[in-house]
């Protein structure tokens, strides 16, 4: 919940619409401001303050506690021209809604976290709890020191600064200087420590380039592995300052051996109950099992078990304890996973051979812990079982629209993925679209025209490597575009996420007038991939369906007679005055549009960076616009409709 707190008229404005914007997400605190605060404090995750900076701080000052508990605080100044984010910026979330909030009330958002201000995403955010001395690594990292990244489980992480090296193979197990460690694995002195810890409580032919300075040096080599026959960029990383340190580099000591450790999800218990077993035993037997594997209970993805044991009131408890789901599977998916201690007890009461060690493994993955028993003290049979699974690191592959081309026509999602991608794939005038929105330390695998399929492919070999991968397209990346191909080699082994964009055609439509307001259907007429008598059967389709179409690919120097051919098909079904709108490079700068008729257009005019739009038999002009009427009953007798 965010508590919303204002002291004049102005703020009181302001706040209730934030409040009107985000009903669920809100909460209006009223009366002495002083109280309003210190209860929002209390009883939310962040709060938004209408008043003076100065006063913020001093109203808060007395409350704060620590920055892992401590909501996120934003403060939003009288004009509502800045909202900054004063406290909480990573842990409380704070610079992320300082955005949000910038964004409903058009104002500017102020962030000042060194991560941030310069791209490197900052170690507290990166969805997994995070142990150690972030303050003396993010340092490091932010200073150009070469911080190494141990990577011992390999999983999806964002672009980091080129500073960030991998070691060489043969390189010495021990090394000095800051570091970053991913491993579900609890270090010989059971934790890691340092002059700042957080505690997180966040459970879940090519050209390569890469942003910043990636080159191997010495032992190391980049972060990364490339294909075998790229080429490396090293562009400039971050905005030096006067000196040529990173934005925000101060004078300091250096990070010398401060560590941090990432903890992935990567450890599913899978836990099997008799009836009426306590919370108590379940949650020490599983707590047992992590200690005596040396395992963190901080990389707990799930608790795993059979279907009838879903409502099973301790197993429940034991996950809610620890902060996990429970997973459940079939009893029929379960007798299917090989399993290395079978029994005929859960056979006879569940119908499987195998609960603990098959709902770990069902997923795949490597047994880490096999199946153990709980200890009673006085003496009486076990009520639990587990086993414990490392479960293969997913990569994650974000098919990314970019929309028609305008800046603000990209999505805030899709401005997302490509800050959370580690590694873009995508066409070579696409990836200059949007080049300064990737983090520094972005390996960039771009391509020309005509090798959509090579894109599609190393894409998916990247994800599977188990990096975070952006593959990019233009429009909707699902639309005549790259989620297709890559769909085709993508398997079950990555996560795929698809990222809408806006559409060529909606652009246009929307340049247009409403062309598309009733009916309609796109269609490429490139015979690359499709034969012509498809495409000719298709529009012939469409024309006979009295159906507004619009043509994506629709002329090019090599196919020039497709055009005049598709435009004679309809013209069969369809007036000659027709309206038909022509766009091209729909909300570029250099983009234009016509209205014409369908006896009027002259394909000539027409190139591979327009879309057509033909109109069906009850499209008009109208004050200059292309218009569709939406064909309901209402729209022939209006004030008779309900």
């Amino acid at each position: 919940m965010i508590g919303l707190i204002s002291a004049t008229a102005a703020g009181a404005v302001a706040a209730q619409r934030l409040a009107s914007a985000w009903p669920e997400r809100t909460r209006l605190y009223e009366g002495p401001v002083r109280d309003a605060v210190g209860r929002a404090f209390g009883e939310c995750e962040q709060v938004v303050c209408f008043l003076a900076t100065g006063a913020v701080v001093r109203l808060i000052a007395p409350l704060l506690a620590d920055k892992a508990t401590d909501p996120g605080v934003v403060c939003v100044d009288e004009g509502g021209r800045f909202a900054v984010s004063l406290v909480g910026g990573h842990a409380g979330g704070a610079n992320a809604l300082a955005v949000e909030v910038g964004e409903v009330l058009g104002a500017e958002p102020v962030v000042t976290t060194a991560t941030d201000a310069v791209g490197v995403p900052g170690l507290d955010t990166l969805g997994m709890p995070v142990e150690g001395d972030v303050a003396g690594v993010s340092r490091a990292l932010l200073d150009g020191e070469d911080v190494e990244l141990d990577l011992e489980i390999a999983w999806p992480l964002p672009a980091l600064p080129p500073n960030v090296r991998r070691p060489a193979p043969d390189a010495p197990a021990e090394r000095g200087g800051p570091a970053i460690v991913v491993t579900d694995r609890v270090p010989a002195g059971g934790r890691v420590s340092g002059p700042e810890e957080t505690l997180g409580t966040d459970r879940a032919g090519v050209t390569e380039e890469t942003l910043g300075t990636g080159l191997a040096a010495g032992t190391e080599e980049p972060l990364g592995t490339g294909l075998a026959s790229v080429t490396e960029e090293t562009p400039p990383a971050g905005r030096p300052g006067d000196a040529g340190e990173p934005l925000g580099a101060v004078p300091h000591r250096g990070a010398g051996d401060a560590r941090v450790v990432l903890r992935p999800p990567s450890l599913v218990v899978g836990v099997g109950a008799s009836r009426g077993a306590p919370a108590d035993e379940v949650l020490g037997l599983i707590e047992s099992a992590l200690r005596d594997a040396g395992l963190s209970p901080r990389s707990l993805a799930e608790l795993a078990t059979v279907d009838a044991k879903a409502d099973e009131p301790g197993l429940v408890e034991a996950a809610a304890r620890l902060g996990v789901p429970v997973v459940t599977h079939s009893a029929e998916e379960l007798a299917a996973v090989e399993v290395p201690n079978p029994s005929d007890a859960p056979l006879a009461a569940v119908g499987t051979p195998s609960v603990a060690e098959a709902a770990a493994l069902v997923g795949g993955g490597e047994l880490l812990v096999p199946k153990r028993k709980s200890e009673r003290a006085d003496g009486r049979p076990a009520m639990a079982t587990c086993a414990v699974v490392r479960r293969p690191a997913r990569g994650r592959l974000a098919v990314v629209g970019l929309g028609p081309g305008a800046r603000d026509l990209l999505t805030p999602r899709a401005k997302a993925e490509l800050r959370r991608a580690s590694v873009l794939v995508g066409l070579d005038q696409y990836v200059d679209q949007i080049r300064d929105l990737l983090r520094p330390g972005t390996r960039i695998l771009e391509s020309g025209l005509g090798a959509e399929e090579e894109r599609a492919r190393t894409a998916v070999a990247e994800a599977r490597r188990g990096q975070a991968v952006a593959l990019i397209g233009s429009g909707d990346a699902g639309v005549y575009a790259m989620a297709s191909p890559a769909l085709a080699e993508a398997s079950d082994d990555i996560d795929v996420i698809g990222v809408p964009g806006v559409t060529a055609a909606l652009a246009a439509a929307a340049i247009l007038g409403a062309p598309l307001g009733h009916d309609h259907v796109s269609i490429s007429l490139s015979d690359l991939h499709t034969p012509w008598e498809v495409i000719e059967r298709r529009v012939r389709a469409a024309a006979e369906a009295d159906i507004v179409v619009t043509f994506y690919n629709p002329r090019s120097r090599g196919r020039d007679w497709q055009l005049p051919k598709a435009l004679a098909i309809l013209a069969g079904h369809r007036e000659p005055t027709t309206p038909v709108g022509v766009v091209r490079n729909a909300s570029r700068p250099d983009g234009s549009h016509r209205l014409t008729t369908l006896a009027a257009l002259d394909p000539a005019t027409v190139d591979m960076m327009t879309v057509v739009t033909v109109g069906n038999t009850a499209t008009r002009e109208i004050a200059g616009r292309m218009v569709t009427p939406r064909g309901y009953r209402w729209q022939e007798n209006p004030e008779g409709a309900e």
